[in-house]
């Protein structure tokens, strides 16, 4: 069932997305902007105001998130322009390198763990510290994760390691920062069809066995769609009532 909301719960909201151009990231951002939420929006390509955002409402810039000063630069701009900020969804994230690790290129397996592992940490940092800066008003964390952090895929060590990564640190940030009011979760969303699941069905069973079960996926339809995901986040930050009883929660499969 989709979390049954209205428009005022979210309005004046201040929201950060990282990874924020394209998929799941743009997808938030869209619904984010229809509920009325004010956006800070990054990520590698400065990503494009939602169509439904007031363009006082939103902050927009290319960063990289595996640069702490830079992140720290773009929660300072956000929070000067816009306010305090609510909620951070540490979203950005790369799937590649898919290969098995023995065939793996240490460039590009670095490349990986500073987006999506470093990433988080330093955005989860930056966040933590900017709550603390705001006695009072606590806020909500999140960073998005897989199935992939407990299911182990041939073809995709990087992948699960570093959401496996994401859960446990999320699990750290939880204790170290209830005392200042931030609430933080990981969230896997479920599989939602982006480039990312196009780059997924476009691999071969030699490198990745499963590819079968996510081109049958397509087949059928059987994805979540962003809006969806939205709105459970939405709920999981400020719906009375809805967070989740751990700090790491699956979405959902969205009924067809």
């Amino acid at each position: 069932m989709r979390p049954v909301s209205t428009h005022e719960q979210y309005e004046g909201r201040v929201a950060v997305v990282t990874g924020a151009s394209r998929g799941l990231g743009a997808g938030l951002a869209a619904r984010f902007a229809e509920r009325g939420v004010r956006l800070g929006l990054c990520a590698r390509r400065q990503p494009d105001p939602p169509p439904a955002a007031d363009p006082d409402a939103v902050v927009t810039a290319a960063v990289d998130v595996a640069d702490p000063d830079a992140v720290e630069r773009f929660a300072a701009t956000v929070a000067e322009r816009l306010g305090p900020i609510d909620l951070w969804v540490n979203n950005a994230g790369v799937l590649e390198p898919i290969v098995p690790l023995r065939d793996a290129e240490p460039a590009a397996l670095e490349a990986h763990v500073r987006t999506n592992v470093l990433g988080v940490l330093y955005g989860s940092r930056v966040y933590a510290r900017h709550v603390r800066a705001h006695p009072g008003r606590g806020g909500v964390l999140v960073n998005v994760s897989s199935g992939a952090a407990t299911s182990a895929y041939a073809g995709w060590s990087a992948y699960c390691a570093s959401k496996a990564a994401v859960d446990q640190l999320t699990r750290v940030v939880a204790v170290e920062e209830a005392d200042a009011g931030l609430r933080a979760y990981a969230v896997a969303p479920g599989v939602v069809d982006t480039d990312m699941q196009a780059a997924i069905r476009a691999t071969t069973p030699d490198v990745f066995p499963a590819v079968e079960r996510f081109r049958r996926m397509a087949e059928t339809g059987a994805f979540n769609e962003p809006d969806w995901v939205a709105d459970h986040l939405l709920a999981l930050a400020w719906d009375p009532g809805a967070a989740p009883p751990d700090v790491v929660w699956r979405v959902p499969d969205q009924p067809r």
